[in-house]
């Protein structure tokens, strides 16, 4: 600890604060993860798998892990700090379809990197879980809740109901363990899709407060749709493929990457600086727009 300097909070994940640090002795800036022991044994178990997915993932589309410590009641581990932040706080600028297709491309990359590699699946795929830095890389992130395939499938049912698959939302309903695979996790990359290139949860607004029915809503209402105003039948396909209803009809990871949605042809000239640049503007006028507002509303009770 005494070799890193605090800098910002970034935000709070799961079980723990995530703040911005440089080390010192490198000069390199990290994202450390800092978490209190006094969890029962399931979140032990999330620390302790997320450690261990961070350990052996060693690909482009994963965020780099430095290493892991111990102080008295903290475990605290260190990360490549994504200067840009998550995709959930810069979808609002609004999302070309090529900038879309390169989200997409790196998140089934590193979905199969772990699908194949080291026999996992994420399990909470998410905008928020997508971080991208200011050289338009982007990279996977939070492995918490990450589960060992066995024969392919997985057998725990845990996530953010609002990206689940219905057949995991069905599996939980009925008290079974959720038996699925990988193709859930294919669902959720679709989920994720629309809602970075419509800036918001893809359901209708109505569902937003109400669990039950959202979950509705995904199980028994038609699969939702990027925007024809928007995209073109290229990038419309390729997510329509990973929102099929039962699952064995849903896109594998290789399909996804061979589709022409995902082309080295069709997204080559894609300018993913320019992109990360004007969404980092937007949202710090959005931010500064909240401010003023909130200063406004705190003058006129006053």
């Amino acid at each position: 600890m005494d070799k890193l300097q605090l800098d910002e909070e970034l935000g709070k994940g799961n079980y723990g604060t995530v703040k911005k640090v440089l080390h010192t002795p490198t000069n390199v800036f990290m994202a450390m993860k800092e978490i209190r022991l006094e969890l029962d044994q399931a979140k032990l178990n999330g620390i302790m798998m997320e450690l261990e997915v961070l350990h052996r993932a060693v690909a482009p589309e994963i965020v780099d892990f430095y290493g892991a410590f111990f102080i008295e009641s903290c475990v605290y581990y260190c990360m490549e700090y994504m200067d840009a932040g998550s995709l959930d706080k810069l979808q609002g600028v609004g999302v070309p379809e090529g900038v879309l297709g390169r989200i997409a491309r790196s998140m089934v990359k590193g979905l199969k990197f772990l699908k194949d590699e080291l026999n996992i699946i994420h399990r909470d795929v998410k905008p928020t879980n997508v971080l991208i830095d200011h050289h338009g890389n982007v990279k996977l992130c939070d492995f918490g809740i990450s589960g060992q395939l066995e024969k392919s499938l997985a057998k725990t049912n845990i996530g953010c109901q609002s990206y689940m698959a219905p057949e995991r939302i069905q599996g939980e309903s009925q008290n079974n363990l959720g038996t699925y695979t990988v193709a859930s996790d294919v669902w959720s990359l679709g989920l994720s899709m629309i809602e970075i290139g419509m800036g918001r949860y893809p359901y209708p607004p109505e569902t937003y407060s109400n669990v039950f029915a959202q979950l509705t809503a995904i199980v028994h209402g038609e699969p939702p749709e990027l925007p024809e105003d928007l995209y073109g039948p290229l990038a419309r396909g390729f997510v329509a493929g990973c929102l099929v209803k039962r699952p064995e009809g849903r896109s594998t990871y290789q399909q996804l990457l061979d589709h022409p949605f995902l082309s080295d042809a069709n997204l080559r000239d894609v300018n993913m600086v320019g992109w990360v640049e004007k969404a980092l503007i937007y949202k710090e006028q959005q931010r500064d727009e909240q401010r003023a507002k909130m200063l406004a509303q705190m003058r006129m009770s006053a």
